[in-house]
C-alpha cells in the first residue's frame, strides 16, 4: 500500500472498529452466538494483522462458510454485540477493498505515466528513435520470420532460399493497396494495423523546358529542368533512408498516445474513488445498524460501477448482510482480478512498457567485447608511448602539487610563525651606513669650516639624523657664489658630495619604506600566489564529487535531477489546476450527490483530481526519500502535500497552497537553479 492510501485512509481504519454494544441476557442466544462470535473475532483479527488482497478473500470465504453452515448473517440469533462485530467485518472488508482499488488504479496510472515519459523522451530524438530501432531489429526480424514460415506452410510451399528473395516475397505478400502497408511492414511495425500510412515515393516535378529561338534561354532552360530532376531523386533517396527511422518514431508516438489514454482513464477512476470517501467515512460514522449497512452496501454499489465503468443504476432498498457480502465477494474476486488482469493484457499486447534490459543492451554487449579487444592491442602496441604519457602526467601532476600548493602553503606558515626581519629590498645595515657616513661627512665639515664647538656638533648630529643639513647649505651658498674659485680652494666639492650622500640616504629610507609595506602585506601575496593552484584543486574535486554522487542519484535534497522532477511537478500540478484537462469519454459521475457540484467554478473533475494524486505522489515519494528525516523542511513539505491530496479543498485553495511551496520551497531546494 502506498503512503498516499495509507494517509487517506488512516482516520477511516479507526472508524471501522467495532463499538462496545451491550449483550443480550438470553441465556440461548448467548451458548447458540458464542462460537459465531469467536469465528468473527478470529476473523476480524486476521484483517487487523493484513489487508492484502489475499486476506480478504480468505475472510470473505470464511464469512460464507460461517453463512452456510451456521447461518451467521441473520440476525434472529445474533445478539448485539454479534451484530456490531459483524458490521464492523463487513466495514473492514468494504475499507480493504477500496484501499485495494486505490493502490490498484494507483499503480496503474503511475505505470503508464513512466512509461509514457520513456516513449516521450525517444520521440523527441531521431537519433534515439534510430538507436530504438537497432536494439528492437532482431525482435522485428523474427516476427517477419515467424509470418513468412506461417505462410508458408498455410500455403504448402516448401521452405526453399529461394522463397526469400524480394521478388518471391513480392509474389507471396502482395500490396493490396498503395496506401496501406502489406503483411511484411506489419510484422515489421504492428502499429500500422491502427496507424496506416500513406507515403509518396515518387514526386512529381514539373520541368519547364522551353525551345526558343534564344540559344541562352534554351541552355538556362535545360539546366533548370535537369537541376529540379537531381532534386527529387536525392529527395526520394532521403525520405527512403529515412523512412524505417520515421516508422520506428511513429510506433513510439502511437504506444505514448496509447499509454497516455490508459493513464486518463485510470486517473479519472482515481478522482472518482477519491471522491468516494466521504461516502465511505459516513457510513462509518453512521449509529444506526440499518442505516450503516445500507449507506454501507450504497458505497459497495458505487465502487463497484465505478471499476467495471457501468452506467450508475440506482440501488434498491432491500438490502441485507448477506447481499452486502455477495457484492464484496464479487468485488474481490471478480471485478478487480479482471481488471488487473485486462490491463496487464493491455500492456502486453501492444507492448506498451519499454523493451526489457536485454533488448536495450544487446548492442552494447555485442559490439563491448570486440571493442575492449581492439583497445587492448592497441594500447599494447603503442605502450611505450603510453608509458611515457603516463609518466609525463604524473610528474605535471607532482611538480604542480609540490611547487604550486604545498611550497608556497609552507611559506605561508612559516611567515605566520616567524615573521622575516631581513628586508626585500633593502637591509637596515645598509641604510645605518648611509646615514653614519652622511653625519660624519657633515661635522668633519662643519668643524672645519665653521669651527664649530663640541656642543654645536652634537646639536647638528642630531639635526642630520633628522634630516636637516642647514649647516651644511649655509656652507654650499657661499661657496657657490664664486663656484670656480670655491672648485679650486674652497670646499663646493665636499657640499655638493654631502648632498648626493644625503639624497642616497634619502632614497635608502624611502626604500626601506616600501619594504615595510611589502612586508606588511607578505601574507596577502602569499594568498594570492596560492589561491589560483586551490580554485584548481577544488574545482577538479568538486566536479569530481558532483559528478560521483549525481551518477548514484545522491547529492543535497536527492540531487540535481530529483528536483528537477519536483520542480516539473509543481509546474504539472499548477497547469492541472489553472486548465483542467477533458477526458475523450466522459464518464457518469457515480456519486448523484456531487453532480451538482460539478457545476461550480471551485469543482475539480475527476480526471485533473487523478492526475494531480499522480503528480502530488511524486512530490510525497521525494519527500519521504529524499527530505531529511525529522526536520522543519520535510515536516512542512508533507504537510503542503497532505493539503494538495486532500479532495475537501477546491481550485482556488489548492492553488493558494501551491503558491505557499513556491514562495516557502522554492528557494531551499533551489527550483529557480536547477529549472535553468
Amino acid at each position: 500500500m502506498s503512503t498516499f492510501v495509507s494517509h487517506i485512509v488512516a482516520d477511516l481504519s479507526r472508524k471501522a472498529l467495532p463499538a462496545n454494544a451491550p449483550s443480550t441476557s438470553t441465556e440461548r442466544v448467548q451458548i447458540a452466538s458464542s462460537q459465531s462470535k469467536e469465528a468473527l473475532r478470529d476473523i476480524f483479527i486476521k484483517l487487523e494483522q493484513s489487508q492484502s488482497p489475499e486476506n480478504l478473500r480468505k475472510c470473505i470465504d470464511a464469512l460464507h462458510n460461517l453463512e452456510y453452515h451456521q447461518q451467521l448473517l441473520s440476525a434472529e440469533l445474533a445478539d448485539n454485540e454479534e451484530q456490531t462485530l459483524r458490521r464492523a467485518i463487513l466495514a473492514r472488508v468494504a475499507l480493504g477493498l477500496y484501499c485495494q482499488a486505490l493502490s490498484t488504479f494507483l499503480d496503474e496510472a503511475s505505470e503508464a505515466e513512466t512509461e509514457m515519459q520513456w516513449w516521450s523522451d525517444v520521440v523527441r530524438s531521431r537519433r534515439r528513435a534510430a538507436t530504438y530501432l537497432l536494439q528492437t531489429l532482431p525482435h522485428r526480424v523474427l516476427n517477419v520470420s515467424n509470418v513468412v514460415l506461417s505462410t508458408l506452410r498455410t500455403r504448402n510451399i516448401p521452405v526453399h532460399l529461394s522463397v526469400l528473395k524480394p521478388s518471391s516475397l513480392r509474389r507471396l505478400f502482395p500490396s493490396t493497396s498503395t496506401l496501406r502497408p502489406n503483411t511484411l511492414t506489419l510484422a515489421l511495425f504492428p502499429h500500422l494495423h491502427h496507424e496506416p500510412y500513406s507515403i509518396a515515393l515518387t514526386s512529381s516535378y514539373e520541368t519547364h523546358f522551353l525551345v526558343s529561338s534564344s540559344p541562352t534561354q534554351t541552355a538556362t532552360s535545360a539546366y533548370g529542368a535537369f537541376t529540379q530532376t537531381l532534386y527529387g531523386v536525392a529527395r526520394v533517396c532521403g525520405t527512403l533512408a529515412t523512412l524505417p527511422v520515421d516508422l520506428a518514431q511513429g510506433e513510439c508516438s502511437f504506444k505514448h498516445k496509447e499509454l497516455k489514454r490508459i493513464r486518463d482513464e485510470r486517473a479519472e477512476v482515481l478522482g472518482l474513488l477519491v471522491d468516494l470517501r466521504d461516502r465511505l467515512a459516513s457510513a462509518l460514522e453512521t449509529a444506526d445498524s440499518d442505516e450503516a449497512l445500507f449507506e454501507l452496501a450504497q458505497f459497495v454499489h458505487y465502487l463497484q460501477t465505478i471499476i467495471s465503468g457501468h452506467e450508475f443504476s440506482p440501488l434498491s432498498e432491500d438490502v441485507s448482510p448477506g447481499r452486502l457480502l455477495e457484492s464484496l465477494s464479487v468485488l474481490a474476486n471478480l471485478s478487480l482480478p479482471s481488471h488487473t488482469s485486462l490491463h496487464s493484457a493491455g500492456l502486453k499486447t501492444w507492448e506498451l512498457r519499454r523493451p526489457s534490459w536485454l533488448t536495450l543492451t544487446w548492442p552494447r554487449l555485442f559490439l563491448l567485447p570486440p571493442l575492449v579487444l581492439y583497445g587492448i592491442r592497441t594500447a599494447y602496441a603503442s605502450r611505450a608511448s603510453l608509458e611515457e604519457l603516463v609518466r609525463g602526467t604524473f610528474e605535471t601532476a607532482k611538480g604542480f602539487w609540490e611547487d604550486w600548493i604545498l611550497k608556497p602553503l609552507r611559506g605561508m606558515v612559516h611567515t605566520v610563525r616567524a615573521g622575516r626581519e631581513d628586508g626585500v629590498i633593502v637591509t637596515k645595515e645598509s641604510v645605518r651606513a648611509d646615514l653614519e657616513s652622511l653625519e660624519r661627512m657633515t661635522l668633519a665639515l662643519a668643524a672645519e669650516k665653521l669651527q664649530y664647538s663640541t656642543p654645536q656638533l652634537e646639536a647638528l648630529t642630531r639635526q642630520v639624523q633628522m634630516g636637516d643639513l642647514t649647516a651644511v647649505m649655509q656652507i654650499y651658498e657661499e661657496e657657490i657664489k664664486s663656484p670656480l674659485k670655491s672648485a679650486m680652494q674652497g670646499s663646493l666639492l665636499r657640499s655638493l658630495f654631502i648632498q648626493i650622500q644625503k639624497a642616497k640616504v634619502d632614497i635608502n629610507q624611502a626604500l626601506s619604506g616600501i619594504d615595510k609595506l611589502l612586508k606588511s602585506q607578505e601574507l596577502t601575496f602569499a594568498f594570492v600566489g596560492v589561491a589560483p593552484a586551490l580554485a584548481i584543486v577544488y574545482g577538479l574535486f568538486s566536479n569530481l564529487g558532483r559528478l560521483w554522487l549525481g551518477g548514484m542519484g545522491r547529492g543535497r535534497y536527492g540531487g540535481k535531477a530529483k528536483r528537477v522532477g519536483v520542480w516539473s511537478a509543481m509546474r504539472r500540478i499548477e497547469r492541472l489546476l489553472i486548465a483542467q484537462p477533458h477526458p475523450r469519454h466522459t464518464r457518469p459521475h457515480p456519486v448523484p450527490a456531487l453532480e451538482k457540484a460539478a457545476a461550480s467554478a471551485t469543482f475539480v473533475s475527476p480526471l485533473t483530481s487523478g492526475l494531480l494524486l499522480l503528480s502530488v505522489t511524486h512530490l510525497r515519494k521525494y519527500a519521504e526519500t529524499a527530505l531529511p528525516a525529522n526536520s522543519r523542511l520535510r515536516e512542512g513539505f508533507l504537510e503542503d502535500v497532505a493539503d494538495l491530496e486532500n479532495p475537501s479543498l477546491g481550485r482556488a485553495d489548492k492553488l493558494r497552497v501551491l503558491d505557499r511551496m513556491w514562495r516557502s520551497w522554492g528557494e531551499p531546494l533551489g527550483w529557480s537553479r536547477v529549472a535553468a
